[in-house]
């Protein structure tokens, strides 16, 4: 989705050209309160545990790779491509600290409360990515870039927030602004962009593949998560490795299959355990 924001195409363009010199520190934040199905619940009565899974996915790895693919991705997305690479390696801290209801009941998803992951690029660049989803604290969701000759910011607010911007200084002045992305306004949403663009590709029979680049940033965002989930620093190669099937067969699961995550005596998951399970995430 990012990729199709006329803005992040246009800050991309300008930041591959030198606008602001070489990127040497890249930043995301999304830290809000608990958002989808961030937090699950124990399972109630008449509903199979392959069905609760699938339906509160943001809860359960498995499914959705847990909150921290399914609402991180973008921001980690589109900062490899302003350095037009993926980051080589990761470590990662994490952890679980609200996970009782305001009722008294546990929480049974597999979801960190907060992750701060370090990436490292090829050449030694780092890329610091903060996650929370906590209420009361404060709230960050934006991405920028520090680089030899000044600095951008990606995304103001959001995945890809309007607008994009540069700056001839390390800090976000209006006295510092050197561009800022103006859009037309049947452009501006991104996932409408995204349908239009591949619906031109059909009509007009125009090449048009994001598999590659879809792949790619969806395991550096599990790099990063099982960075957190082992406390184990993890390499884009052992990443691509990795040999832990969590839905085993799951091109033949059927509405009464089996879930491939089943629960206590109590109905909780597993959940990850940095430094006690490091060769999976849980």
């Amino acid at each position: 989705m990012s990729r199709h924001s006329r803005a992040l195409q246009e800050l991309a363009d300008r930041v591959h050209n030198g606008e602001i010199g070489e990127i040497v520190l890249q930043r995301g934040y999304r830290m809000h309160g608990p958002g989808g199905y961030f937090l699950s619940l124990p399972k109630p009565a008449g509903v199979t545990d392959l069905l609760y899974q699938v339906k509160r996915f943001h809860s359960f790895i498995w499914a959705s790779g847990g909150c921290y693919n399914d609402f991180y991705i973008h921001l980690i997305d589109h900062l490899g491509w302003m350095k037009n690479e993926w980051p080589v390696k990761a470590q990662a801290l994490g952890g679980r600290h609200y996970k009782v209801s305001p009722e008294g009941v546990a929480y049974v998803d597999q979801n960190f409360d907060v992750y701060s992951v370090e990436y490292t690029y090829s050449d030694g660049t780092k890329f610091f990515f903060d996650g929370r989803c906590m209420n009361g604290c404060e709230e960050i969701y934006t991405s920028c870039l520090q680089g030899t000759k000044g600095m951008g910011i990606a995304s103001k607010s959001g995945d890809c927030g309007l607008p994009s911007s540069l700056y001839k200084s390390q800090t976000a002045t209006p006295t510092g602004l050197i561009w800022e992305s103006k859009v037309n306004p049947d452009e501006k949403d991104p996932y409408q962009n995204e349908w239009n663009d591949l619906m031109d590709s059909i009509r007009d029979d125009k090449p048009y593949n994001e598999v590659k680049r879809g792949v790619e940033a969806s395991l550096v965002s599990s790099m990063g998560r099982m960075a957190a989930n082992t406390g184990r620093e993890i390499t884009f190669d052992e990443m691509l490795q990795c040999d832990h099937d969590m839905a085993p067969n799951i091109e033949k699961f059927t509405m009464d299959s089996p879930a491939p995550l089943l629960a206590d005596a109590n109905g909780r998951y597993p959940v990850p355990q940095p430094g006690i399970v490091t060769t999976r995430e849980y």
